[in-house]
């Protein structure tokens, strides 16, 4: 398995779980986690175990019905869930400029401090979809103006489990999307905030992350990603700053799920983007097993 990717869960997987849980009956669930990931090599790049990402498959299968964890020792929030994100007070003057007048933009890598509780408290209050707690590899961006005025977030994070158009695009199989997945992040989150008009800042702020992201990646994770996705409800946008910035519209979902999940939700349909990060994408993505 490569590092960083998430393990496909067989019957034969799902049984030594349930040894494992048989065997050491005083485990609880962190324990448990750690011990799966040693044993599978679920780890990132740099020695990390993602023994996190491996509790959340854990509780599905528990969910499903398919093994039995011991209790949990606190209340745990389910993916989906929104963190309690504690709202800032923030500066809300209309800036309606030309870009060239905010130029040069300052790009921060959000990680910890006030920073982050700014960065979740403009999500939460002025993004459709909030703010929800972030499994996995992930990276956050605040940009500021040239005087230090923040004017947007973007959050990357795990890209989808299964998306019938880009998998066709990429025209990789099951288990080279099962081994490459981690080589992709979503644009989860796009905020401008409201009272920010600006003309071409949208395309111009994604053409400035996409220059760097494959590095911070590097930096943070110990490797780096080499193709960005984002989907774009079409009720309610047009995706026009993903256009203008160059990303590749490949298709639209069908509204049946995001995970790849047997169940017929109804979801919004969405319009898929991808933004290659270097032309030999495909070939990586695959494992050079081509």
């Amino acid at each position: 398995m490569r590092l960083g990717t998430r393990p496909e869960i067989t019957e034969e997987k799902v049984e030594q779980i349930r040894n494992i849980i048989a065997e050491n009956p005083t485990w609880n669930r962190t324990k448990i986690s750690k011990h799966i990931c040693k044993l599978w090599g679920w780890q990132s790049p740099n020695g990390q175990l993602k023994d996190i990402s491996c509790r959340d498959v854990l509780r599905e299968l528990d969910k499903a019905g398919k093994i039995k964890l011991p209790a949990a020792l606190t209340p745990s929030r389910t993916s989906g869930n929104s963190d309690k994100v504690k709202r800032l007070d923030h500066d809300m003057t209309p800036i309606c400029a030309k870009l060239s007048e905010l130029r040069p933009l300052q790009i921060n890598v959000v990680t910890s401090g006030k920073e982050l509780m700014l960065f979740k408290s403009l999500i939460e209050q002025y993004h459709y979809l909030r703010y929800d707690r972030v499994i996995g590899e992930n990276m956050k961006y605040m940009i500021y103006s040239c005087d230090g005025r923040p004017l947007s977030c973007l959050l990357f994070g795990s890209a989808a489990w299964s998306c019938r158009v880009r998998d066709n695009f990429i025209g990789w199989n099951k288990s080279e999307r099962m081994r490459g997945l981690s080589l992709i992040t979503n644009n989860s989150r796009f905020l401008i905030a409201p009272w920010v008009k600006v003309e071409h800042l949208a395309s111009h702020m994604l053409s400035l992350v996409v220059r760097r992201i494959a590095n911070d990646w590097q930096h943070k994770y110990g490797h780096p990603v080499y193709c960005l996705e984002t989907y774009v409800e079409i009720d309610r946008f047009r995706g026009t700053c993903y256009q203008a910035a160059n990303w590749i519209h490949v298709g639209r979902t069908t509204g049946r799920g995001r995970d790849g999940g047997h169940h017929n939700a109804i979801l919004p349909i969405k319009d898929v983007y991808l933004y290659p990060l270097t032309s030999q994408y495909k070939k990586i993505l695959y494992g050079m097993e081509r």
